[in-house]
C-alpha cells in the first residue's frame, strides 16, 4: 500500500522564489535564509517521494472571490506556473498524479469531507516556492521537479476559513485515504504558508518570533491542542495572515502518531526573519 513517510513544513514568501529567480540567494540580506534549506535540499535528495501531496494556498490566481472553494484537490496531469501580475516563475511544469488524487478525492469525500475536484488549473508561489527551495533551483525546459505533486488548496484568505480542528482532522482522512490506495508509493505531506505576518493595516509587518516558536513546540508535541487554537489568537498573535498555519495541521494530522504510532523524528528545524515581512518557519518530520 502507499504511506506518508514524511512531512514537511515550510513558509512560501513570494519574494523567496524572487530572489531564486532574480540570482539573489547569496546576498547578504537573504544568504541565512536560504543556508537554512542547505540540509533540506540534502534530504529530499536522500529521501525521495514517488508523490508529494502539498497543501498551499491560492493567492487569486487560479480562485477568485468569484469561486472560493474551502478545499481544493488537484486531478489533472499537469499544473503550468501562474502568472502572477508580472509572468510565470521560470521553473518547470507541475506534473500531477491523477490516479492518487482521485483516489484520495474518493476516499476523503467518503469520509465526509467536501472537496472541490479541480481538473484544470494554473499553480502560483503558494506550491512553486516551497518546491524550489526543497529540491534546488530548476531549469523551466531542461529540469524537472523530483516526482509528480498533487495540490491541495486550501481557502485562508477570505473568511470564513476552516478551522485548525477541521484541518488536523482532514489530515487524519488524507492518511487513511493514502494507506487505502493500492499501490507502494512513498508519500510527502507538505504544509506551507505562514509564520507570523501581516501585509496591511496598521500592524503591518509584524512579527511574532516567541509565538511562532511556541507554536511550533506545540505541533510537534501536541498537535492535538495545537488543532485547537482559535482563529483569533492568530490573527492577534501572529497577524492576519498568520491563519496559514492552519495548513500545517493537515499535514500534521497525517502522521503516524496522531493515529497511536510512535513520535516523529525531527529531521530538521530553521526559524529565520526577515524574509521580506514575513517570519519563516520549516521543519521535517519522519515517521
Amino acid at each position: 500500500m502507499a504511506r506518508i513517510t514524511a512531512s514537511v513544513y515550510t513558509s512560501h514568501v513570494p519574494a523567496i522564489g524572487a530572489a531564486m529567480d532574480l540570482g539573489k540567494t547569496q546576498e547578504d540580506y537573504w544568504k541565512p535564509l536560504f543556508a537554512g534549506y542547505d540540509f533540506s535540499k540534502q534530504w529530499m535528495k536522500d529521501n525521495k517521494p514517488d508523490v508529494i501531496f502539498l497543501v498551499y494556498n491560492d493567492h487569486a490566481t487560479a480562485f477568485s472571490l468569484d469561486l472560493i472553494p474551502t478545499f481544493a484537490i488537484g486531478t489533472a496531469a499537469q499544473y503550468q506556473p501562474a502568472d502572477e501580475g508580472w509572468g510565470p516563475r521560470p521553473v518547470p511544469v507541475v506534473r500531477g498524479h491523477p490516479e492518487l488524487a482521485s483516489h484520495i478525492a474518493q476516499s476523503v469525500i467518503q469520509q465526509d469531507f467536501d472537496l472541490t475536484i479541480v481538473n484544470k488549473m494554473d499553480v502560483d508561489h503558494g506550491l512553486t516556492v516551497p518546491l524550489s527551495l526543497m529540491c534546488g533551483e530548476q531549469h523551466p525546459q531542461t529540469g524537472a521537479w523530483p516526482c509528480p505533486v498533487i495540490p491541495f488548496a486550501v481557502n485562508v484568505v477570505q473568511y470564513p476559513v476552516p478551522s485548525g480542528r477541521r484541518c488536523f482532522q482532514l489530515g487524519q482522512a488524507i492518511r487513511r485515504a493514502v494507506e487505502s490506495f493500492d499501490e507502494d508509493l512513498n508519500v510527502h505531506i507538505w504544509g506551507t504558508g505562514g509564520m507570523s505576518h501581516q501585509l496591511q493595516g496598521a500592524r503591518a509587518g509584524l512579527i511574532n518570533r516567541e509565538w511562532d516558536n511556541a507554536w511550533l513546540d506545540q505541533l510537534i508535541n501536541d498537535p492535538a491542542a495545537c488543532s485547537e487554537v482559535p482563529h483569533i489568537d492568530y490573527v492577534r498573535e501572529a497577524g492576519s495572515e498568520g491563519i496559514e498555519l492552519v495548513m500545517w495541521l493537515i499535514a500534521r494530522g497525517a502522521m503516524a502518531d496522531v493515529a497511536g504510532g510512535p513520535a516523529p523524528k525531527v529531521a530538521h528545524r530553521f526559524y529565520h526573519v526577515p524574509a521580506s515581512n514575513t517570519a519563516v518557519g520549516h521543519l521535517i518530520l519522519e515517521n
